[in-house]
Parts: structure tokens; sequence; C-alpha cells
């Protein structure tokens, strides 16, 4: 196995307890996969058969309400696991799974997992610690969205991209659509409150762009 895929696997929070030895070994049970942007991986009602890995990339988990409307309940990124849920009977009944750009994953099987959790109880442990982690966040987000006005749920959001994209205070690559969904309201109602907060001189506002004028302000807004 390659240097650097070992480094990969060992990155993953659920394999830092396997020795280098026991990763080498789960190269035989991982299949390398890529696929483009809007693949669906899994949706409500699927038998979860892998898991998957994601190596590169970022990857939507969302729901959709009898109306059709979309709710992003997470983002994930290189080193997240995902479809953990549902192969130890969790179930992800009302999920969808979603590439968002291209993608580099690792595929491993639902007889392999099972093995993995036998034979390794500390992986066991970390799986369990990934799925409280995925249920803390969704109880927070659904939180969020019932007790927040859409200004503090916008400028919590913007502050989470922020971050997440580096140290420069630019949200960049979202419509207006993609944050309607991930705070879970309707893409006008993002577009007025992002023009009230240009008008107070917190933003900046360009094509898929936006520039945090004023993040101190933005989190205390945030805090609802």
């Amino acid at each position: 196995m390659q240097p650097t895929k070992l480094n990969y696997l060992s990155n993953i929070q659920v394999f830092r307890d396997l020795s280098p030895h026991e990763l080498a070994a789960m190269d035989r049970q991982l299949t390398m996969s890529t696929c483009e942007p809007g693949r669906i991986f899994y949706m409500p009602d699927d038998t979860a058969e892998v898991l998957f890995l994601l190596k590169k990339g970022q990857v939507q988990l969302y729901r959709l309400a009898p109306t059709g409307k979309k709710l992003v309940v997470a983002t994930l990124g290189p080193g997240a696991v995902f479809g953990e849920m549902s192969l130890v009977g969790q179930g992800m009944h009302n999920t969808f799974a979603e590439s968002v750009d291209a993608c580099v994953l690792c595929v491993m099987s639902r007889a392999d997992v099972e093995r993995l959790l036998r034979e390794k109880p500390e992986v066991a442990l970390r799986f369990l610690e990934t799925m409280g982690a995925r249920v803390t966040h969704l109880e927070t987000r659904l939180e969020e969205i019932a007790f927040k006005g859409i200004p503090a749920r916008l400028a919590a959001q913007l502050l989470q991209l922020a971050d997440a994209q580096g140290a420069r205070g630019v949200v960049e690559g979202y419509t207006h659509q993609d944050l309607g969904e991930m705070i879970g309201t309707y893409r006008e109602t993002v577009t007025q409150t992002l023009n009230a907060f240009k008008a107070e001189g917190l933003v900046e506002i360009g094509r898929k762009r936006i520039a945090l004028r004023d993040r101190a302000r933005l989190a205390a807004l945030a805090e609802g």
C-alpha cells in the first residue's frame, strides 16, 4: 500500500487506534471509487450494504419535506465517514447522501465492516463516537431552526463556512439557494437577509462570494 493511502486511513477518526499493519490489511478490503457532482449514494429506505470513506470532495446529507423543500443536515469533507448509522442498525430512513463536487471515496462492504467491529472493539467505540457526534450536530441544527430567527441562523452559517474555507473571512462557491437549504429557509429570504446585512456593513456580496466585513457583529447576531 502506498504511504499516502496509509496516511489517509490513519487520519480517519474511526481507524486511529489501528496499527500500520492493521491499516495495511484494510487495503485489501477497500475499493476506490470516483464520482461526479450530483451522485446519490443512498436515499430514504435504502438498505445499506457499504460504508463510504470520503478522501476528496464534499458530500451533503439532507432531508426532503413532503413539500419537496430540502434541508441540509450536514456537509462532509475529506476524512469523513458516512453510511455508518444504517450499517449498525440506526437507519437512514429520512436522509439522502449526495456529492456536492467531484469526489474520491473508499468503499468498504457491510461484511468487512461487521467483521472489523467484532474483531476491533476500539474501532466499534470510535463508530459510536462518530454517530453520537452526528446525532448531536443534527439536534443542534433542528434546535436552531426551531428557536432562532433567519438572521441568526444565516450569520452562524456564514461564520462556519468562512472558517471551513480558511482565515480570509470569505465564503465562496455557494448560491443563495444553497444557503437557504443549509438554514432551512427559501432563497428569496436569504437574498433579503443578505441585503440587510450588506446595508448594515456586515458583508459584501458578489457572485457566489460573500466577504464578512464585521465578524464580531455577525458572531453576536448568531447567538440569537
